[in-house]
């Protein structure tokens, strides 16, 4: 995966002496007519609504990634369109217990199949307007 030159930050900026691990991560934006397919995280300290997606793991290629990751969060199939762009974000991720820089990126696709209820624990599909 290559570091796309000028990818903007979003969110806090890096805090000086903390050493943040690059966590790099795929994420899609669903849509089904006006409809769009997120993901509800309850754990621990999280309650979110998200695009569904996440880490993509060493040797994995993102779309695999992505595809693997809207499954376990949401119990979706997916076809991937293209990407859509991409952000570097600076955070705390408790579920780890790392300081991560998190490098975002997004892609459009569309929902297929709902193969079976969410594989990760916490998660929940939602479809909002």
């Amino acid at each position: 995966m290559t570091l796309r030159p000028g990818l903007p930050r979003t969110g806090r900026p890096p805090v000086s002496g903390v050493t943040y691990r690059r966590r790099p991560g795929a994420y899609a934006v669903l849509l089904r007519g006006h409809d769009v397919l997120l993901s509800r995280q309850v754990t621990g300290d999280i309650d979110e609504i998200q695009l569904p997606g996440g880490g993509i793991d060493p040797f994995e290629a993102p779309l695999p990634a992505l595809i693997r990751e809207i499954r376990e969060e949401t119990g979706y199939s997916a076809r991937i369109l293209r990407r859509l762009g991409g952000f570097r974000q600076f955070t705390w991720m408790s579920e780890y217990g790392i300081h991560a820089q998190k490098i975002c990126h997004v892609y459009l696709g569309r929902p297929g199949l709902r193969l079976g209820p969410p594989g990760e624990r916490g998660h929940t599909a939602i479809w909002m307007s």
